[in-house]
């Protein structure tokens, strides 16, 4: 097969209506809108969540709660398990990067304790749970936070 020779498959290929081009066409006079009626009339069709002029669903029901969006923190996360593959005696965020260990720092890091760690290590980071700064400490480490 040769790009040459590429062809649509048969049947797909489909001319489009064209309406309103006289009575033969069999689209012609109400070029298929039907009989008078809004939907009939010119100007696009009424958006999602029109309802007639009665008061739309999303503008009867109450607002609630809020949204943090704006300030919201976005960590790179890593494990436990994950710091167990650098030979490293202090682990820092840089470090993590040039390892390729995360791709993108965000708004910092993130130490979660998925795993075990098998040596004493520093690792300065931005956030850690409760549960890897034990097991890191348990083993002699320390935490540092930035």
């Amino acid at each position: 097969m040769k790009i040459n020779e590429l062809k649509p498959a048969e049947g797909s290929k489909r001319k489009p209506k064209r309406v309103g081009r006289g009575l033969g066409s069999g689209h012609g006079r109400t070029s298929t809108k039907g009989h008078k009626g809004q939907k009939a009339r010119s100007g696009r069709a009424k958006g999602p969540g029109f309802e007639g002029g009665q008061m739309p669903l999303q503008r009867r029901l109450p607002k609630r709660g809020f949204s943090n969006a704006p300030f919201k923190k976005e960590y790179a996360v890593v494990n436990l398990a994950d710091l167990n593959k650098i030979n490293a005696e202090i682990i820092t965020p840089e470090v993590l990067l040039e390892k390729g260990i995360i791709k993108k720092l965000k708004d910092g890091l993130k130490v979660l304790g998925n795993g075990d760690i098998e040596k004493s290590i520093t690792v300065k980071t931005h956030a850690i749970s409760k549960t890897a700064r034990q097991k890191i400490e348990s083993k002699g480490g320390k935490v540092e936070v930035l």
